[in-house]
This record gives C-alpha cells, sequence and structure tokens, in this order.
C-alpha cells in the first residue's frame, strides 16, 4: 500500500508539473500571436512590442487575471487627461480600440498593444524613431536601453522563450563557491559583498549565464577586469576579477547561456593591471532593475540551480 501511495503521489506530481509546462507553453504561443498580430495593422516589428511587454513584466507584476501582457498605460498617455475616460472625450489620448468591439478598455491586451503600437508608429518604424518613441514614454535612459536590447535578443532567436541556462564556469573545471553575498568587505569603506566567490584556476573559462547583451566592459577599481550583461529580465549579470575577456567579446553583443565571454583571474583592488592581491576567483553578481532603482541580490541559489541545470 505505501508503494502504491508513492507512485500516486509521483504520478500527481509529474502530472502537475506537466500541465503547468502546458499551460506556459500555450501563454507564450498566446503572447507571440497577439505581438504579431499587433506588428501586422501597426508595421512596428513583433519584437519591439514584445520587449515592452517583456520589461513591464519585471517593473509590475505578473499579468492580472484574464491578460497575457503586463503592460500598464498610463491613464494620462491612455486619455490624455488624469481620469479614465472614454478616449473618445479627449482625442489627444492613445487609447484605441484593438480587436474591434468599439471599446477601447485598459484591461483589453489587444486595445492596450494596438495603442503602444499606434503610439510607436507616430514617431516612425525604424529603431532609431522607436527609440526616441520609448524615451518619450519612458524618460529614462536605461529603460530605453534595455527594451531595445531585449528587442535585439527577441529578433535574433525570433522567440520570447528563452529559458535555457548555463553555469559561468565548466562542470569540470576544479572550483568551490559558498553563499558570501552580504559578508563585510573592507576595499574602499565598509561595504557589504554583492555577490558570490567562485574559486578556480587562472584561465578557466567564463560562460553567459543567460541570454543577454554585454552592458559594460572594462577596468572597474574593485572588480578589476570585469563585464557586464543584462539579460531580457532586467538582472545585470556581473562578471569581475577577470584575467581576460574573450576576443572578440564587445559592448553590444548578443550572447546566449554557454557563449565564453572571458576567463577567471585575480585582478582589481587598484588602479588598472592590478592583480593578485587575493586568489583567482570569479565574483559573480546579480542585480535588479525596477525601472527606479537597482538593487544587489544574492546570486547564490540561481548559482546551484543552474549547476544542477547544466548537470541535467
Amino acid at each position: 500500500m505505501k508503494y502504491i501511495g508513492s507512485m500516486i503521489l509521483c504520478l500527481s506530481i509529474c502530472l502537475l508539473f506537466s500541465a503547468g509546462s502546458i499551460h506556459a507553453d500555450e501563454e507564450i504561443d498566446a503572447r507571440m500571436a497577439l505581438y504579431k498580430k499587433t506588428s501586422a495593422i501597426t508595421d512596428i516589428p513583433w519584437e519591439y512590442l514584445a520587449a515592452i511587454d517583456q520589461y513591464e513584466r519585471q517593473v509590475h507584476d505578473d499579468p492580472k487575471e484574464g491578460r497575457v501582457t503586463a503592460i500598464e498605460a498610463d491613464p494620462m498617455f491612455w486619455t490624455g487627461s488624469a481620469g479614465e475616460m472614454p478616449s473618445t472625450f479627449f482625442p489627444e489620448g492613445w487609447g484605441s480600440d484593438g480587436d474591434g468591439d468599439q471599446k477601447v478598455q485598459l484591461d483589453n491586451d489587444e486595445d492596450v498593444l494596438y495603442s503602444i503600437g499606434t503610439y510607436l508608429k507616430s514617431y516612425g518604424t525604424t529603431s532609431d524613431d522607436i527609440k526616441i518613441a520609448l524615451w518619450n514614454y519612458y524618460k529614462r535612459d536605461l529603460t530605453v536601453q534595455t527594451i531595445m536590447n531585449t528587442a535585439r535578443v527577441f529578433k535574433k532567436f525570433q522567440t520570447v522563450n528563452l529559458t535555457n541556462r548555463d553555469f559561468p564556469l565548466p562542470l569540470q573545471a576544479n572550483y568551490s563557491y559558498r553563499s558570501t553575498w552580504g559578508d563585510a568587505r573592507g576595499f574602499g569603506g565598509r561595504r557589504i559583498h554583492e555577490g558570490t566567490d567562485i574559486f578556480a584556476n587562472y584561465g578557466v573559462p567564463l560562460k553567459s549565464t543567460t541570454y543577454g547583451v554585454v552592458e559594460m566592459k572594462g577596468w572597474n577599481k574593485f572588480g578589476g577586469w570585469r563585464i557586464g550583461i543584462r539579460d531580457i529580465y532586467n538582472i545585470y549579470h556581473y562578471y569581475a576579477h577577470l584575467h581576460s575577456f574573450s576576443e572578440d567579446i564587445k559592448v553590444g553583443d548578443i550572447v546566449q547561456p554557454g557563449d565564453v565571454i572571458g576567463s577567471v583571474g585575480a585582478s582589481g583592488y587598484g588602479p588598472p593591471g592590478t592583480s593578485g592581491k587575493f586568489p583567482p576567483h570569479l565574483h559573480y553578481g546579480m542585480y535588479q532593475d525596477n525601472g527606479k532603482n537597482e538593487w544587489s541580490f544574492d546570486p547564490y541559489p540561481f548559482l546551484r540551480k543552474w549547476e544542477r541545470m547544466t548537470k541535467n
């Protein structure tokens, strides 16, 4: 009986995860269909609409019940006033009927996405035109840069379903790490450690853990030779104390899990070229941006998860 009970429990868990996976796939399909439909009627490439929605998913909560997109249009944008009156009362507003039901609704995915697309098209349909439109909408440089880069990633891979991940070091390398986020650090003044240190030998290859765009590359007196990648979830992945960069890696490059970006070193804690003040290791940090501020959070649980994923 105990064996049968265990089998039933196992089967139930498998069915639960399978149902969750099917639901997630259906949502991805629904989102892609909506992006491409809106693109066809607004002439705005689908990847920009998808990137805006992706950004809003990180700034706001998950889509509200009954919706598959997370864009929350500001009432001033929607109606041209601080209220939420129908757009026919305020012709200067951008709220528009996207599904042909003769209604203009803030909680209707097609209406919202069509309105955003119409707004972008008013500036033009080139990359530069869309960039200007985004700045006038969000009025924040990092937000505009993030959306533009996410659009490039979506265009390259032709999907928003980019969930693969990789561990930053080869699993066959001799490495060790533990949770060090929040530990005290003294160089440059009292501060906390904003990452996880993965100790390994000089020259061990370092890989991108995620899909994203190289946002920063160069020297930092704390991190030495370092490189930063911002992913499609608006998370900045910080690799520090490198020995070297991959020869062809540069700011603006699109990367995916497994791409080699550099190698383990012991650089930092001084002017350019300083090295050897500590054992060779990778400092791996993660920073979340919410549209207003950016903060560090503990990467250790994610590293453990990606390590398991890579083994499988």
